[in-house]
């Protein structure tokens, strides 16, 4: 006789497999973190797999994105508070196009049509956008991803944070009034987004101030996430004249440095630069913000707590 039981875990491993991505990519962006992320992925299945057989759930996928949305909306309280203690700016943690056995930036699209002023999810990974999204309270943050990036219904989202579907409604306009306000602008187009990137790059390794100059936009921010544990400005650079004198500090500092690696990349769905050194000990990844040619803003990623799921010995 077949065995019932190990057949009908199997099914609600498939299940639960089939949604892993979606999960995964929602509890990211309402997190921000790749841990924090794994670990709502993780709970979420616990809990799956401790439902009982019956009566069967109606629709998985609606069942686990509440789930894990729960699931984040309560960390993301904590998370909040410990971030208000953070040794300089806090940033997300990066991903850099699936390296480091990290899941995919996109997750699969939402069905049906939604709001013709969605983000798309592309943007949504964004490292601009996320920054933006950690001024927003827990639950503004967990009704606008749900709602306009994975076009979750109102009812569904006010059980994942204990809210009436009009009060959800009105917590995802006013998050989406915020991220119109805030989100800084940015192009659109891949190409010219490389091509603004290689003429920093190059900009920098050729030790051309003027050509650095140039590619800065004159109200260019730059954004250091340290933690505390590596140096880096803990608090944002502002201005064109400053950011280029900033970055060559770290050009003089960084070529005292042997082997260091320098090489442009994917990160979080758009292309930015991560270095290395043959030690190990020096590390970080630069998200950048384009728009009309130069560079706006850029967040530097150095902590070593938030590179630890990446492989940047492939450098």
């Amino acid at each position: 006789m077949a065995d019932t039981g190990s057949a009908q875990d199997h099914g609600r491993l498939a299940q639960f497999e089939e949604h892993r991505g979606r999960l995964w990519g929602i509890a990211y962006r309402i997190m921000g973190t790749v841990a924090d992320a794994d670990d709502a992925v993780q709970e979420a299945w616990l809990r799956w797999q401790a439902l009982p057989d019956e009566p069967p759930v109606a629709s998985p996928r609606g069942f686990l994105t509440t789930v894990v949305s729960r699931i984040c909306y309560d960390l993301l309280g904590s998370a909040r508070a410990r971030r208000e203690m953070y040794v300089g700016p806090w940033l997300p943690e990066p991903l850099l196009g699936g390296a480091g056995g990290t899941p995919p930036v996109a997750p699969v699209a939402p069905d049906g049509s939604g709001p013709e002023d969605r983000v798309t999810l592309d943007e949504s990974v964004g490292m601009a956008l996320l920054t933006v999204l950690e001024r927003l309270t827990p639950a503004e943050r967990t009704a606008f991803i749900l709602h306009d990036v994975f076009a979750v219904p109102f009812p569904e989202i006010a059980e994942a944070v204990g809210r009436t579907p009009d009060s959800v409604r009105q917590l995802a306009s006013r998050a989406r009034k915020r991220v119109r306000a805030e989100a800084p602008r940015r192009t659109v187009d891949r190409a010219e987004h490389r091509r603004t990137v290689e003429a920093f790059l190059g900009a920098v390794m050729g030790g051309d101030f003027d050509a650095l100059l140039s590619v800065l936009d004159p109200e260019v921010v730059w954004r250091s996430d340290g933690g505390g544990k590596v140096s880096a400005a803990r608090r944002p650079v502002l201005g064109r004249e400053k950011v280029a004198r900033y970055v060559r500090g770290l050009v003089t500092r960084g070529a005292e440095q042997q082997n260091l690696r320098v090489a442009m990349v994917d990160v979080n769905g758009a292309t930015g630069l991560a270095f290395a050194d043959a030690t190990g000990r020096q590390a970080g990844v630069f998200a950048f913000t384009v728009h009309e040619g130069r560079i706006t803003e850029v967040d530097a990623v150095l902590n070593p707590d938030k590179l630890g799921h990446l492989d940047l010995d492939r450098l």
